[in-house]
């Protein structure tokens, strides 16, 4: 018996209004915008607003997501929220997404802790549940209000994470459009590398050159993988939507592809890093934009806290 087709029938995002320039930070703390761009590429990031949480930013891109797929909000049975800032410890923000919304109750809902992977490991996890036939259609969503989990006094830190969400509709395919594959990975040994350890006041720690190295290595393996087992070459990939962590991350992935930075769909310029929220709210916006097009292939690939990484294709 073969396994439907499953696709990403539409998308989403969402981006709080507040906008935390460069400048503006250099007037917090010890640090230059001409500093943070030329390490990271970002020039500015999102900050949640005081009546904004993971779930309404969450809420807000999955409506979004929503229309797009003309799906309703009755016909979702599952809804995956990939995050590591959930409002409560418990229940699970997906839970609050799922009464935002009126989804209903015999929807199965539940978070996903990958950190900036998540919406990978969300995807793959949709997709097997729904090719299981049990499922017709899902949300899967990214959403992070990292300002809540940042320590605003660490230069090395601070500046590199913004707020957001970004979100997919999940369900039988149309046409020929559909989700290749996904390769899904984790490496527990280096977790230590970037974490939030218990406290008064949990904020991230990271060893900035050991995940960069490392982060540059594991993207790398998740592509050729991928492509490899998929019988692709890097040309044939329309698109790239990499983890927006730090533009000289993407540049050596585009180096390693041997693809210009313009097949790259780059906006942490603009939003930081938004962590499980990163690449739906690229997507969304690439596919707004027209760089995505039906026929096209187009690659995603992260790497996160864990060492969580992988990719995915997916034709459009």
């Amino acid at each position: 018996m073969s396994t439907p087709a499953i696709a990403i029938l539409g998308t989403g995002a969402h981006a709080p209004a507040k906008v935390l320039t460069n400048h503006e930070l250099a007037r917090l703390i010890d640090t230059t915008d001409e500093w943070i761009v030329t390490r990271t590429g970002i020039r500015e990031r999102r900050i949640a607003g005081k009546n904004e949480s993971t779930a309404t930013m969450a809420a807000a891109a999955a409506r979004a997501a929503l229309s797009d797929a003309g799906v309703t909000a009755d016909q979702i049975d599952l809804v995956i929220l990939a995050t590591l800032t959930p409002d409560l410890p418990m229940p699970a923000t997906a839970c609050l997404v799922q009464d935002l919304l009126g989804v209903p109750a015999r929807a199965a809902c539940f978070d996903l802790n990958a950190a900036c992977s998540g919406f990978i490991y969300g995807l793959d996890t949709a997709w097997a549940m729904l090719a299981s036939g049990r499922y017709h259609h899902a949300l899967v969503i990214g959403a992070e209000k990292m300002s809540s989990i940042v320590d605003w006094t660490d230069r090395s830190t601070c500046v590199l994470f913004g707020d957001g969400a970004g979100a997919a509709v999940l369900g039988p395919a149309r046409g020929t459009a559909q989700i290749l594959g996904t390769r899904l990975y984790a490496e527990g040994a280096h977790a230590h590398l970037l974490s939030i350890p218990r406290g008064p006041k949990p904020v991230i720690q990271m060893k900035g050159r050991e995940v960069f190295k490392n982060a540059v290595r594991q993207m790398e393996d998740a592509v050729r993988e991928i492509l490899e087992q998929h019988g692709l070459t890097a040309a044939q990939i329309s698109s790239v939507i990499p983890h927006q962590a730090n533009i000289r991350i993407i540049e050596s992935l585009a180096q390693y592809l041997g693809l210009p930075l313009e097949r790259f769909v780059i906006n942490l310029d603009r939003h930081g890093n938004t962590s499980a929220a990163s690449i739906p709210l690229a997507l969304d916006q690439a596919r707004r934009s027209g760089r995505v097009r039906a026929g096209d292939t187009t690659l995603l690939v992260a790497f996160g806290a864990g060492l969580t990484y992988g990719s995915a294709l997916v034709r459009w």
